[in-house]
């Protein structure tokens, strides 16, 4: 498409954009595995206000615009007391836990300059469910991922772990929870043995951490994960996430400002001056920065307690559709919303490929086979629904109807 002669008026130019979605993801309606979260209409209609309301302001700018600047330190100082952290935490808004994770990285990777001398090519070890944000990192950061095995409950094995720690060993890697099962590693052992041998833990919990306080405020059991836990050293958690703030938008926090600083690019051979800075991006969008702002004022601790008990009940009654189902399992014991099924014997590629075509996007896991599910608020109206399909599908993939479809997601 070549960029047009004239200008077309926004009432046409906005009916095409609204056809254009026609065959989008029907999100609103339960019908997602992922990319998503959504819980009403009502902090729908805030975010698209707070973040039109900022939408030309630059968060590179702090001293053009202080407001940015405020919101952003408060949005930190929240997110630093939902992970218990104190007045020495210190952290960075980023645009999504990619970035999150690559700063958490370069930071440690500047810290092992420092801290351990001799390391010759500074090298992660990590449990096989880490993301693969973090060997994306490593590739561009020029670090070593050693991946190891997990334990019969899926989750991190933290003898596989300090087994496989070597001479250029500087860190490890943990999440709450794992993005494909839902686990919540033992990060009190993980954090231990960081100690023990000097490394620095970096706490994955860009989909755990915003929202597994409020559940655990709700009477479910949480596994600690954040800085209560001595021996962690940074946590990424996004706030586009289980903050359910507008995208792009999540956090990196550091237990200390010094352990910050060694995430902060410093160039000062150019003629504007000296750059610095702590995020990866240059521009950011000031409109992600207002929009987490006032998510997090306008849900407070009752809202989040709420969406977290709403997101629990969809997870709970999707289970119980499912497991309803002869010989359908849920992958080991996740303890917050997001879990991965199966139907041992069929293909779940198969039913993946069934259940698209019946208008629900599944995510596949691999290892073990099964089907990702990410509860939110608006899925507990659809668990019904979704467990109905689910029965149809495998009984369609049990009599090899369908060809394997594998989805990624990225």
């Amino acid at each position: 498409m070549d960029l047009p002669l004239h200008g077309h008026r926004w009432p046409v130019l906005r009916d095409e954009m609204m056809a254009m979605r026609a065959n989008d993801l029907d999100w609103k309606h339960g019908r997602h595995g992922a990319y998503v979260w959504y819980a009403s209409d009502e902090l729908e209609d805030v975010l698209r206000e707070a973040f039109g309301m900022f939408l030309v302001e630059n968060g590179l700018g702090m001293r053009a615009f202080p407001s940015i600047a405020r919101m952003e330190n408060e949005v930190l100082s929240m997110v630093r007391g939902l992970l218990s952290g104190d007045d020495e935490t210190a952290g960075i808004f980023t645009s999504g836990g990619t970035e999150s994770i690559f700063l958490a990285m370069f930071a440690l990777r500047e810290w092992a300059k420092k801290e351990k001398r001799g390391v010759s090519r500074p090298q992660v070890i990590a449990p096989h469910s880490a993301h693969p944000a973090l060997n994306k990192a490593a590739f561009m950061l020029g670090l070593d991922v050693k991946r190891v095995p997990v334990g019969a409950d899926f989750r991190a094995d933290p003898a596989a772990l300090e087994a496989a720690i070597g001479p250029n060993t500087v860190g490890v890697y943990a999440s709450a929870p794992s993005y494909s099962l839902g686990m919540v590693d033992p990060i009190p052992a993980l954090g231990a043995m960081a100690a023990k041998h000097g490394l620095w833990l970096h706490v994955d919990a860009c989909v755990g951490g915003i929202l597994a306080p409020f559940v655990r405020e709700c009477g479910y059991e949480v596994p600690p994960f954040d800085f209560s836990v001595p021996g962690v050293t940074s946590i990424s958690a996004d706030l586009h996430k289980s903050g359910f703030a507008a995208k792009p938008a999540s956090t990196v926090s550091f237990r200390t400002r010094a352990h910050r600083d060694f995430a902060r690019y410093v160039f000062d051979d150019w003629p504007s001056g000296t750059y610095a800075s702590l995020t990866f991006t240059g521009t950011r969008p000031g409109g992600a920065i207002a929009a987490s702002w006032a998510a997090l004022n306008f849900l407070g601790r009752e809202g989040y307690r709420e969406i977290a008990a709403a997101s629990m009940r969809a997870k709970e009654r999707t289970i119980a559709g499912l497991t309803a189902i002869e010989g359908v399992q849920v992958h080991g014991a996740p303890p917050l919303y997001a879990f991965s099924w199966a139907a041992p014997g069929v293909d779940m590629g198969a039913v993946a490929g069934a259940m698209a075509r019946r208008g629900w996007l599944c995510g596949q896991t691999t290892s073990p086979a099964g089907i990702h599910v990410m509860a939110t608020p608006v899925h507990e109206s659809s668990a019904d629904a979704y467990a109905a399909a689910a029965a149809e599908c495998i009984a369609e993939a049990g009599a090899g109807g369908a060809a394997s479809q594998q989805a990624q997601y990225s």
